[in-house]
């Protein structure tokens, strides 16, 4: 095994003049007369080799520099990226599909990305007429499906908006134009993309990660918020005025064995009752009328696992959807909840970041794994003891992003159309690009993978808007806003986008034209002064203290 050879020249006078001086102290003090008279006749030789001995004398030292494999910690080879190539660890199987016998570079799911083999209508059906259907009749039936529309083209955009990266976004449910964003640093930001500069951030709410936002249904203008320091917020977007429901670290600090976290949240409307689960497998309700915690937590998963995700299902109020780091989503009736006592439990290989219901019917369920699998459960033509499909994406993330989670397309009634951020990047005319994909879960096949040139972060939080044709999407600290290409060009002339900076951005900007790939995009003639949005236009709902 050959590696990387250095070398290095040094001078040795030092060396060898402290050698001799080493040599000199070893001499007796009190020496006899015949060598005080050799000594006496050398002294001319010596003074000769000291002349000599002081000329500067170079040696080479060659050096081996090792190469030690981040994956496997083994020397001889490298794994990771190298520009948008992915070079696997020859230790370990494809870092896309898991799978032995192959690399990430000529893996077949990079080409196409279907792996389930069955689709869901049609799984598990032997029966002759059956097959008739299949060969004769199916083939003349049109598929009825709407047509797609992506948003493809970056419309607006705020850089470095956050002073943490984006954790979860939320479309307001009756101001279109209205987006909230949640980072790791616990601040709550209230934007109006269509008034670009009209826009502002709480960071009095929380004190670490805000992990999930859902808003109140009966008053549109508060939003419920679930955060790693272990509370459950309140908030009034208009005063910014915030009151905690549920304090799961009364003490503060006591360890990390016994602080709490809260991740998943989901509002049952139906019920009236607000549902959170902590890093310690336990499912806690608070009713949303009294703003007071119902009953005892509930163990729904592994303890000591974290669940990572609530969902409740959109037309039958009993039933609620959770998925952890025990490998497990499972599905439980809300009358009867306790330990042990799940209708269904979806095994997974890996850790699920998260699992929904379909928007439209709930009759499916997508799930979101960290062994690069997304996950289809159809309850209707499926059998639930295994998915009805899987679909090979890469999503498998390291600690210092935020976990990807495919979510539906609101707006689709064929329930079909997924989107999901990428983590391999793809070489896209010299660039490593880390595209947005939209996946057709009835097929596996990708539709679109939307990218911007000036987008060389990593984006994955996504959120389709559940009206418009819209995308938001958070990558880094920045936030970008989709809309559809040949819908929204004639809006703008040329290369005008709505792009205003944030903090550093703002400052750098103003003392030089160099900007980093972060601030690539120039506003044209807009103040960059922030102003704080207003809600009053169109929240109708019933407003009332939280």
């Amino acid at each position: 095994m050959s590696f990387t050879k250095v070398v290095i020249e040094r001078e040795t006078d030092s060396e060898e003049e402290s050698s001799s001086g080493e040599e000199n102290d070893q001499v007796d003090d009190y020496p006899s007369q015949e060598e005080e008279e050799d000594d006496n006749d050398q002294v001319v030789e010596n003074e000769a080799s000291t002349t000599t001995s002081r000329k500067p004398k170079t040696k080479h030292i060659t050096i081996s520099l090792k190469k030690v494999c981040k994956v496997c910690k083994r020397p001889g080879h490298e794994a990771g990226f190298k520009g948008a190539t992915y070079i696997d660890c020859p230790m370990k199987p494809c870092f896309l599909c898991k799978m032995p016998g192959h690399t990430t570079i000529s893996c077949p799911h990079r080409v196409t990305t279907e792996f389930g083999v069955i689709p869901a209508p049609r799984r598990g059906t032997h029966n002759s007429l059956e097959y008739v259907f299949a060969r004769q009749l199916r083939p003349c039936i049109s598929a009825i499906k709407p047509a797609v529309v992506i948003p493809d083209q970056v419309n607006c955009a705020v850089i470095r908006y956050h002073s943490r990266r984006v954790t979860c976004l939320e479309f307001h449910p009756t101001n279109n134009n209205f987006l909230l964003s949640g980072d790791k640093k616990g601040q709550l930001g209230v934007w109006d993309f269509k008034r670009v500069h009209e826009k502002t951030v709480y960071g009095n709410i929380h004190g670490c990660i805000l992990n999930n936002l859902k808003f109140n249904p009966t008053n549109d203008g508060t939003v419920y918020g679930a955060s790693s320091d272990g509370t459950i917020s309140c908030t009034d977007l208009e005063t910014g005025m915030s009151m905690g429901l549920i304090n799961l670290n009364p003490n503060g600090w006591q360890g990390s064995s016994s602080w709490r976290m809260l991740y998943g949240l989901d509002i049952n409307s139906q019920r009236g009752n607000l549902v959170a689960a902590d890093n310690f497998g336990s499912l806690y309700m608070v009713d949303m009328r009294s703003n007071s915690t119902m009953g005892d937590p509930v163990l729904i998963h592994k303890k000591g696992s974290k669940v990572t995700g609530l969902h409740c299902h959109p037309h039958q109020p009993d039933l609620l959807l959770s998925c952890g780091n025990d490998h497990f989503a499972r599905i439980w009736d809300m009358r009867k909840l306790e330990a042990g006592s799940s209708i269904y439990d979806l095994a997974h290989n890996r850790v699920v970041n998260s699992a929904y219901f379909s928007p439209q019917s709930g009759s499916k369920i997508l799930t979101t794994s960290q062994d690069n699998r997304l996950r289809v459960w159809d309850s209707i033509f499926g059998n639930m003891d295994s998915p009805s499909r899987e679909i090979v994406h890469s999503h498998d993330f390291n600690r210092h992003l935020t976990p990807f989670r495919a979510e539906w397309d609101p707006k689709d009634p064929s329930e079909c159309l997924v989107v999901i951020g990428r983590y391999i990047s793809e070489n896209y005319n010299g660039a490593a690009l880390h595209p947005i994909d939209f996946i057709d879960i009835s097929t596996g096949q990708l539709v679109a993978a939307v990218m911007d040139p000036n987008i060389t972060t990593i984006s994955p939080v996504n959120k389709l808007h559940p009206h418009d044709d819209v995308l938001a999407s958070g990558s880094s600290r920045s936030i970008f806003i989709w809309r559809p290409k040949e819908k929204f060009e004639s809006e703008l002339q040329g290369d005008e986008k709505m792009i205003i900076l944030c903090g550093k951005g703002e400052k750098k900007r103003r003392q030089s034209d160099d900007e980093s790939d972060d601030a690539i995009y120039r506003s044209k003639g807009k103040s960059l002064k922030t102003k704080k949005p207003s809600l009053k236009s169109s929240s109708h709902g019933r407003k009332r203290k939280c």
